[in-house]
């Protein structure tokens, strides 16, 4: 299918009827239809017209967006589609800010160097973005093959084959993008210093791996084996240090066996044999009709004669003419017609098969509404009998309350009356033994003590039945006893002198005789009333049985109801702590899938392409924490209260959700981070992802939610934010209303450094003129006099720099202050300001340099270093102006002129400090002359002692200097915004 494409697109010179069919396409829907449009496309931008990428190009935004939807389906051929769209925006921003560069990358050396312009700050951008083109293409081949099955044969089959078929192009792709970085690094090597280029020669060397191991596991593919010759990459990668390894670099070249014979043209050879076969039979049958051709007819006389045709015969070619016209209009429109027939029919089914899902979504949603319609109804029936049942129920509960309370007051008045009887039995016991005591003393005593007896005892039974209203006459019937028990004590002491007073006696017995009189008169008193007291006793006793009978019958009914509706409720409650618990167990459930997708991700090789910034983690890490204190307040409540799982589900969502974000964002921002912290945020993101998981797993359980505390995750999160604060770039402390005045002020103390090391330089010339003679005159002067010119050269340099950076403000802030524009381009803006650092630093340290060499105190080689770093400064100054300046401004050539003009400067410094070292190295030469051989030998082993002492030096010295530029490149990428999008 691919060939007609191409052959279409270079038909119509153009791309728009291949992106009309592609706009009616499911790609948002089908991930293996989107692979394959990848597949086409990716082929178009290499073997199509020219016009196809700038017919592409208005689409870049859909597919980004295409590819962030596919990116969050993490199985399948998600992943794959989303990554090989980022590909294809990569390959469409290359050719676009590099239009010499074909679709296919096949170059010539000499289109290479013109498409750099002769430039080495445009190679030196050109090899980034080569770069980035060729990490593009690799995270491709890596996914792909992380995503197969490596252990069985997967390229026979043909789901393996649909995997591996785009792989062809970017193997293609690969191969000019390796070739071409090997060249632009040789290039740049042999113009800038091996320490500039540093950060690229690591670039290339992690690529250069990744390539040389994917190329080695694709050519043992069977698949890839009859379609294509795959070149291997040296053993070891070039060395860009020595030039003449270029000579020994070979270019891989990527061979695809020729087809016995091309499908594509058959189609067109049978439309011209079916146009000859037409046109044949339309003139069989024209001259079945008319006749023989006209040179062979006996009667055609003009052919014979040689005369003129007559009109009758033009006319007749004429009409013959006319025919084939109308014939050749009736096949185009017949043919026009199939077309839009074809496209109605194909219109046609796409609008029946959007009217049947639309139709199967509104049956969805109408059975959806009438479920809910029928909950609806079954819960309001529920919630009427639940508030019937307890409208009962409080009524029953009140009944109940009140039966409760006759039932006591009976209860207190029947103890009240037993109290009292109790009483009374008592108070008779005593008054017996007070009869006893009397009988003894006398018999007459003893009668009446047995009548008394008799009578206590009648009133004793009587009293057992007396109620409340008797206590005051119980009261004088006590005081009347009290009394009878003095008179007895009296009686026996009677009794006791009976002898002596018997006439006291009898008058005594008289008396008692009365008494006993008042006595009977007032016991047959008391049992007239207990007698009405018995008859009301009993009479309330029936009554209260009847209403203890009645109100236990009521009761049990009651109660019977009340323990019906209690297990109704408690079914119902158990009933709504399972759903709650079940809620809270699959929402638990899903946030911990969630954390332990984001911990997978982590891992997965095609996340490590993913960058992040420090800020962005700050953010993520901020909002996690806040959520994790609201869930501590959500927890605590729903533990004190389990109807509040309602707020406490929301957010466990969000819980998982922050705490995934900040994990994957710290992973992200891991991979641009120095080594030792990137170790540390992912451990820390690990840790944090497993007390995240760890304490969503107490949360399924009923036993250990109580004691689920994410007071780990809050430390976790807290230690990843200090780590965040670290990584914070330095340039972002300062304010970006500031940025504008920090770069004028940069800019003039630049100036004013470079001035006042012209000033120091000429003092130090005039001081060794007046000082110093013979060869240390002549050296001094030399470098201090190349000093002055590259001082000069700089300051040039830093003048057309600010005229070139106020034609960029005034061109491209429009209608802003030219603060705003600074603010607005804030990356920018800072390299400016660090490129001017730079170059007036290296200004003050080349003077102090100089001045150290002038009086003999320094060494010629730091001058030589200063000198060059000062080249390095002003290379960057440049660049840093050159990114937003028009290629054609007038300004950008004199600061190209000036950056020569430095170049030379520095080269002229450095020459003539070596001259100078070699003035000064051949004066001190050593005189052997008046030396013995013993000292000369002696000499000798110090000297090769110090030989081995120096080179021992001089190797650690060279692994401090590349750990020392490595940190400086990890550094200054991080303050720059090297590993931002945008």
């Amino acid at each position: 299918h691919l060939a007609p494409c191409i052959l279409g697109t270079h038909h119509e010179k153009g791309a728009q009827t291949f992106w009309s069919v592609v706009n009616r396409l499911p790609l948002s829907g089908n991930a293996v239809l989107c692979w394959k449009f990848c597949h086409v496309f990716h082929k178009l931008l290499r073997d199509g017209h020219s016009n196809v990428l700038k017919d592409s190009v208005r689409y870049k935004n859909e597919l980004s967006d295409m590819s962030r939807m596919w990116g969050h389906l993490s199985e399948g051929y998600g992943q794959l589609c989303s990554i090989y769209l980022k590909l294809l925006r990569t390959k469409m921003e290359f050719h676009t800010k590099n239009p010499r560069f074909p679709g296919n990358l096949q170059m010539s050396d000499r289109q290479l160097d013109e498409a750099g312009e002769n430039d080495v700050n445009n190679f030196f951008q050109l090899t980034v973005e080569m770069f980035d083109y060729l990490e593009c293409e690799l995270n491709l081949f890596q996914t792909v093959f992380s995503s197969l099955d490596m252990s069985r044969s997967v390229s026979v089959t043909a789901a393996g084959q649909c995997r591996l078929a785009p792989l062809i192009q970017v193997i293609l792709d690969c191969s000019h993008l390796y070739d071409y970085t090997v060249k632009l690094l040789f290039k740049l090597h042999s113009c800038l210093p091996a320490d500039t280029l540093q950060g690229h020669r690591d670039r290339f060397l992690e690529q250069f791996r990744k390539l040389k191991d994917l190329f080695y596991r694709s050519s043992n593919l069977q698949y890839f084996k009859r379609l294509i010759q795959i070149p291997q990459l040296p053993e070891n990668p070039p060395n860009f240090l020595r030039a003449s390894a270029l000579s020994e670099h070979i270019s891989p070249v990527v061979v695809i066996p020729a087809e016995a014979s091309s499908p594509d043209s058959e189609p067109i050879t049978d439309l011209v044999e079916m146009d000859t076969a037409s046109q044949s039979l339309f003139d069989n049958k024209f001259d079945d009709i008319f006749g023989s051709s006209f040179s062979c007819d006996p009667f055609n006389f003009n052919s014979q004669n040689g005369m003129n045709k007559d009109d009758k015969d033009r006319l007749i070619e004429q009409l013959y003419g006319e025919i084939a016209a109308l014939k050749e209009e009736l096949e185009n429109f017949k043919a026009e017609s199939a077309r839009g027939a074809v496209q109605l029919r194909g219109r046609a089914s796409e609008l029946e098969a959007e009217l049947a899902e639309q139709k199967h979504l509104k049956q969805q949603a109408q059975d959806e509404s009438e479920f809910l319609r029928t909950e609806l109804e079954e819960l309001k029936k529920q919630r009427e009998d639940t508030e019937k049942a307890q409208r009962s129920l409080t009524e029953i509960e009140r009944r109940a309350q009140a039966n409760e309370q006759r039932y006591s007051k009976l209860k207190e008045k029947y103890s009240e009356l037993v109290q009292n009887h109790a009483d009374l039995l008592r108070k008779n016991a005593e008054v017996t033994k007070q009869v006893t005591v009397a009988r003894q003393a006398q018999g007459d005593v003893e009668r009446e003590k047995k009548e008394l007896e008799d009578s206590f005892q009648r009133v004793s039974e009587q009293a057992q039945r007396k109620s409340q209203e008797q206590a005051e006459v119980l009261e004088t019937l006590k005081r009347e006893l009290a009394v009878s028990r003095q008179e007895l004590q009296v009686l026996q002491g009677t009794l006791e002198s009976s002898t002596q007073a018997g006439a006291e006696q009898n008058t005594r017995i008289t008396s008692l005789e009365q008494e006993r009189d008042r006595l009977s008169r007032a016991a047959e008193q008391h049992g007239e009333d207990m007698a009405a007291l018995r008859a009301e006793l009993q009479q309330l006793r029936d009554t209260l049985s009847r209403e203890q009978e009645s109100s236990r019958t009521e009761l049990e009914t009651l109660q019977t109801q009340l323990r019906d509706k209690e297990g109704a409720e408690q079914a119902l409650q158990r009933r709504l702590a399972e759903e709650q618990q079940s809620l809270l167990r699959g929402t638990a459930r899903e946030a911990e899938r969630m954390v332990q997708d984001a911990l997978a991700r982590m891992e997965d090789p095609a996340h490590i392409s993913c960058t992040g910034s420090a800020d962005c983690l700050l953010s993520r890490t901020l909002a996690a924490s806040e959520c994790v204190e609201r869930l501590r307040d959500v927890h605590s409540k729903y533990l004190t209260d389990g109807t509040a799982v309602g707020s406490l589900l929301p957010c466990l969502a969000l819980f998982a959700h922050l705490v995934s974000d900040t994990l994957l964002q710290g992973s992200a921002t891991s991979h641009v981070a120095p080594v030792e912290p990137a170790d540390r945020l992912l451990e820390l993101c690990r840790q944090c992802g497993s007390e995240a998981v760890s304490y969503l797993s107490a949360l399924q359980d009923p036993g250990t939610v109580a004691g689920a505390d994410c007071s780990l995750v809050t430390a976790c999160l807290g230690r990843i934010s200090a780590i965040g604060e670290e990584l914070r770039p330095r340039g972002l402390d300062v304010k970006q209303e500031e940025l504008g005045d920090l770069v004028d002020k940069e800019m003039a103390a630049t100036a004013a450094a470079i001035e006042t090391a012209s000033a120091r330089i000429e003092e130090m010339l005039s001081k060794a003129r007046a000082g110093d003679t013979g060869v240390k005159l002549e050296v001094n002067e030399r470098i201090l006099g190349s000093c002055t010119g590259l001082m000069q050269a700089i300051h040039v340099l830093v003048l057309a720099s600010k005229d070139l950076q106020r034609e960029i403000v005034e061109s491209g802030r429009g209608a802003a202050s030219p603060k705003e524009f600074y603010a607005k381009n804030s990356r920018w803006t800072e390299g400016l300001i660090s490129a001017s650092k730079a170059v007036g630093w290296g200004a003050t340290v080349m003077v102090d340099a100089a001045d150290l060499v002038v009086q003999g105190k320094g060494t010629f080689e730091e001058l030589m270093v200063c000198s060059r770093e000062i080249a390095a400064s002003t290379a960057q100054l440049v660049a840093a102006s050159k990114v937003k300046a028009d290629k054609d401004s007038a300004n950008l050539c004199k600061l190209q002129q000036a950056s020569r003009g430095v170049n030379q400067a520095t080269a002229s410094v450095v020459a003539s400090t070596k001259a100078g070292r070699s003035q000064v190295e051949e004066k001190d030469s050593m005189d052997f002359s008046s030396m013995t051989l013993t000292q000369i030998k002696r000499q000798e082993m110090d000297s090769q002692v110090r030989v081995l002492e120096l080179e021992n030096q001089l190797q650690k010295e060279r692994q401090k200097l590349g750990e020392l530029r490595k940190k400086h490149y990890e550094l200054a990428g991080v303050a720059e915004g090297w590993d931002e999008d945008g």
